[in-house]
């Protein structure tokens, strides 16, 4: 899983979110109390209704008294209303800048780090757990901060009242204190799991849905189903901890205050008897009281909500610290786009060695095919040399300077691979993702380049016209020749296409490739036989290098691929 943020890093990152914007904070919390404190006249108003009422005083007295509570409400209303929206718009310009922050962080670590992780893990951070943030943010916020302010202001008007009545008023605060403390810290860590097991539920349904195929294929459907079963199954297992915490939360909330509203009444009354208080000032106490169970209510259940949203905020703040390569010393730029491999080895996280000692040199301009049985490695050095993954021992140099010392290696070498994708918006929209001030024309001519015939303005995407693989990786390709890199990587680009498909997509590739240092990792071998060169990878190892032809001569292993890939089909 990708890392989470501890409480204390999250609050410092939404702290450091907030500072920019010093005169809409201040403008909320004023409303914010504002809004609290006018709620606090009501029952005092209504307590000296009473006394008027007993004391049989005049009606116009009272008329007055319920102007003045209908004036407290409806400020009341207005102010809470106008705070809401303050808080919304603060809290959505705060998660901007955090959403802003998790994006920039996820595109400049290593993709290996991002990779390593389950690809479900970070789409629900990138997903729900900014909807949930969001959605508590807009919502739950606001109404937290007035439910507790108009806690402890309710209490402050207990105490103006009576110091006894206040006394009698915080009987049940201990127990709420208490309830309060052991929810924070039990349902913090409960929330915290059940994102992390909709993380998981989402990666094993992506997974099923991804490699349907594969499933099919190889009749793992039963296997799948019980995988997917079991993570959906621990998701429900982990909201229903959650909410029986919730429900013995609720459980004594509503045990303290019936504790409340006895130690009021019976303290009224003896007060009212002992003629230190008028009715009307035990009333207004009971009042003040009762009023405490809606906010206390609301605190119950946003409570809640604003757990569940720190819980997602502590998994995007992960996301945003994620450490990124610090850049080189002494950054150079390449003398040209020549290639070098020099004793490469690679292993994944401790496993097996992969690739054993690779040495590969590559002419400026030339193009070079790698290929070889499944599990050769060839995908591995195309990432080794696309800088995606760091080689465990061994240099990848690029016109003879080490990648980590060019400043910005990913404008000197790209990778297209086989699985691309089609950005919600129109052509130019993800064409522009590669170069942002290329012009209309510049567009057009890419376009036309990899021989694709779309319209700039057309939308695409999620929602709007679904492109076959064939045109989306010719739009991959149209990227590529927008960023111009001296290096290109293609790994099996075509491998998700048809045959007639693939034909398209090898006339795209030679135009995208044209004048520029190719590694092109083949999955049809017709690639190899177009290459300058072929490099055969059997076992992490380095078997075979020479031309197409000179291969084909010398009967060795690419001699046998060549027969099987060519040779008569049944």
């Amino acid at each position: 899983m990708l890392p989470i943020a501890t409480a204390r890093r999250t609050r410092r990152s939404v702290t450091d979110l907030v500072r920019p914007h010093p005169l809409l904070l201040g403008a909320t919390v004023v409303v914010l109390v504002a809004a609290a404190a006018a709620v606090l006249a009501v029952p005092p108003l209504l307590g000296a209704i009473v006394d008027v009422v007993i004391d049989r005083g005049p009606v116009g007295t009272v008329d007055l008294l319920a102007l003045g509570v209908l004036a407290a409400l409806v400020g009341h209303a207005l102010l809470s209303a106008l705070g809401a929206v303050l808080t919304a718009r603060l809290g959505e310009l705060v998660l901007a800048g955090l959403r802003e922050r998790v994006v920039r962080r996820a595109l400049g670590v290593r993709l290996a780090d991002v990779e390593r992780a389950d690809s479900g893990d970070l789409l629900q951070r990138v997903s729900g757990d900014i909807s949930v943030s969001s959605e508590g943010i807009r919502q739950a916020v606001p109404m937290l901060v007035i439910a507790g302010l108009e806690v402890g202001l309710t209490l402050v008007g207990l105490a103006v009242l009576d110091w006894r009545l206040a006394l009698a008023g915080l009987v049940p605060l201990p127990i709420w204190v208490l309830v309060t403390r052991w929810y924070v810290r039990v349902s913090g860590p409960l929330y915290a799991a059940e994102r992390a097991a909709e993380g998981r539920r989402t990666q094993s349904l992506l997974a099923g849905v991804g490699g349907a195929a594969t499933v099919r294929a190889f009749r793992l459907r039963g296997a799948l189903l019980d995988r997917i079963s079991g993570h959906s199954a621990a998701a429900v297992r982990a909201s229903l901890r959650a909410m029986r915490a919730q429900s013995r939360f609720g459980a004594v909330l509503n045990g303290a205050e019936l504790t409340g509203v006895l130690s009021l009444l019976v303290t009224g009354f003896w007060l009212v008897r002992a003629d230190a208080v008028t009715v009307g000032a035990a009333t207004a106490a009971v009042l003040y009281f009762l009023r405490l169970f809606d906010p206390i209510g609301a605190l119950l259940y946003l409570l809640d909500e604003a757990q569940s949203a720190g819980a997602a905020l502590a998994r995007l703040v992960g996301v945003a610290d994620m450490p990124v390569p610090p850049p080189p010393a002494a950054p150079r730029l390449p003398r040209d786009a020549s290639v070098r491999l020099l004793g490469i080895r690679h292993a994944y996280d401790g496993g097996p060695e992969v690739l054993h000692g690779v040495d590969l040199a590559v002419a400026a301009g030339e193009r070079v095919a790698v290929v070889g049985p499944s599990g050769a490695g060839k995908t591995t050095l195309g990432a080794v040399l696309a800088g995606v993954q760091a080689p465990t021992a061994g240099t990848v140099e690029i016109g003879g300077v080490p990648l980590d010392d060019i400043a910005e290696p990913r404008r000197h070498v790209a990778v297209v691979t086989q699985e691309v994708h089609v950005f919600a918006g129109t052509v130019a929209d993800n064409l522009r993702l590669a170069r942002p001030d290329a012009t209309d024309a510049e567009l057009r001519a890419a376009l036309e380049r990899v021989g694709v015939a779309v319209g700039l303005d057309d939308v695409v995407g999620d929602g709007a016209d679904e492109l076959g693989a064939t045109v989306a990786q010719q739009l991959a390709l149209a990227r590529l020749v927008l960023a111009d890199p001296a290096v290109a990587v293609l790994d099996e680009a075509t491998a998700e296409a048809g045959s007639a498909g693939a034909r398209v997509l090898e006339r795209a590739t030679d135009a995208a490739l044209a004048g520029r240092t190719a590694v092109v990792i083949a999955h049809r071998l017709t690639q190899a036989a177009a290459a300058d060169r072929v490099v055969v990878l059997d076992k992490g190892r380095v078997v075979e290098v020479g031309t197409h032809a000179d291969l084909v001569a010398a009967g060795g292993s690419y001699a046998a691929l060549w027969a099987a890939w060519s040779g008569p089909r049944d």
